[in-house]
C-alpha cells in the first residue's frame, strides 16, 4: 500500500553563500534544516560555515553575513558530515532546490565526498509553479504572501527553511485538495530527479508505447499545466516526443475532440482501454 505524503519524513532545507555561482569559487556561509513528517517538526539544524573567503558585497546585502560572524565559525568538513547524517533516511526539499543541492555537491567535492547523485529531492518552487500557475513572480515571500503566510523573510538559512516548510505545507493540502496524496503520485509530479525513482516515468513511457503498438485507447488522469486542474481523459495516443527537458504524450482527446499535448511527467495514472 502506497504512504500518504504526510507519513513521508522530509528535510527541508537552505543555504546561504558568498555568491551565486559555486563553479566561480562561491561556497556556503550558513547551512540550515528542519527535518518534518506531516505537520510534526523532528529536529532542527543550523550552522555557520567558515568558507575561507570574503563574502560579496551583493550577498552581504541580502543575508547580512560579515566576515566577523564567520571568523570562528567551524569549516565545512566540520559541518557537511554532521548535515549528512541529519538528513539520512529522509527526502531533501528546498525553494529552489538546484542552486542549493548545486552547492552542497561542491562542497562535497572540496572535502572528497562523493555528490548527492541519487538522492531524491523536492523542489517547491517547482510545486508552486505547477499548482499556482501564471502568478506574477514566483519568489518565495510572494508565494508565502499569496498562500496566507504573513512571516517576513530574513534571507537567513533557518528563518527561509520555516516559511519553505509553511508554504511545502500549504501547497501539499492543495495537492490533497486534487486527490495527490500517496507518495508516488506526489514524486511522478515533483521529484527533482524524477529517474532517481526508478520505474515511474519508465513504466508511464513503456504503457504508452504498448497502446500505440495495440492501436488502444489509454484512460489518463492528468493535471494540466495552464490552471492545475485534475482531468479524466481518454486518448487515442500518437507518439512520444521530447524536447531538452520533458517528455510529451502526443494523442488525440476524445474529451476535447482535438490532437492535444500531454506533459508525461503530469500523468498521475494512465491504464489501456
Amino acid at each position: 500500500m502506497s504512504k500518504h505524503i504526510d507519513e513521508i519524513e522530509f528535510t527541508i532545507f537552505d543555504t546561504e553563500t558568498t555568491g551565486l555561482n559555486p563553479g566561480s569559487g562561491d561556497r556556503i556561509v550558513e547551512l540550515a534544516g528542519l527535518r518534518v513528517r506531516g505537520r510534526e517538526k523532528l529536529a532542527k539544524f543550523d550552522a555557520l560555515v567558515n568558507p575561507e573567503k570574503e563574502i560579496s558585497p551583493q550577498a552581504f546585502a541580502v543575508n547580512k553575513i560579515t566576515q566577523e560572524m564567520l571568523k570562528n565559525a567551524p569549516g565545512i568538513e566540520i559541518v557537511m558530515p554532521k548535515f549528512l547524517d541529519f538528513i539520512q533516511g529522509s527526502y531533501l526539499c528546498s525553494y529552489n532546490v538546484e542552486f542549493d543541492l548545486n552547492f552542497l555537491n561542491n562542497e562535497l567535492k572540496i572535502i572528497g565526498f562523493p555528490a548527492l547523485a541519487n538522492q531524491i529531492s523536492f523542489d517547491i518552487l517547482t510545486i508552486a509553479k505547477r499548482l499556482m500557475p501564471n502568478q506574477q513572480r514566483y519568489a518565495l515571500w510572494f508565494i508565502a504572501d499569496k498562500l496566507g503566510i504573513k512571516d517576513r523573510q530574513q534571507h537567513r538559512a533557518f528563518s527561509d527553511v520555516e516559511i519553505a516548510w509553511e508554504v511545502f505545507n500549504k501547497l501539499k493540502d492543495v495537492c490533497q485538495e486534487k486527490g495527490i496524496a500517496d507518495f508516488p503520485s506526489f514524486s511522478s509530479l515533483f521529484a527533482f530527479n524524477p529517474q532517481s525513482l526508478g520505474s515511474a516515468t519508465f513504466l508511464k513511457i513503456s504503457q504508452i508505447e504498448k497502446a500505440i503498438n495495440l492501436k488502444s485507447r489509454l484512460k489518463i488522469k492528468y493535471l494540466s499545466t495552464k490552471d492545475a486542474g485534475i482531468s479524466l481523459r481518454e486518448v487515442i495516443p500518437k507518439e512520444i516526443r521530447q524536447d531538452t527537458k520533458s517528455k510529451y504524450l502526443i494523442g488525440f482527446c476524445c474529451l476535447k475532440k482535438e490532437e492535444r499535448i500531454f506533459k508525461i511527467d503530469n500523468i498521475l495514472g494512465l491504464e489501456i482501454v
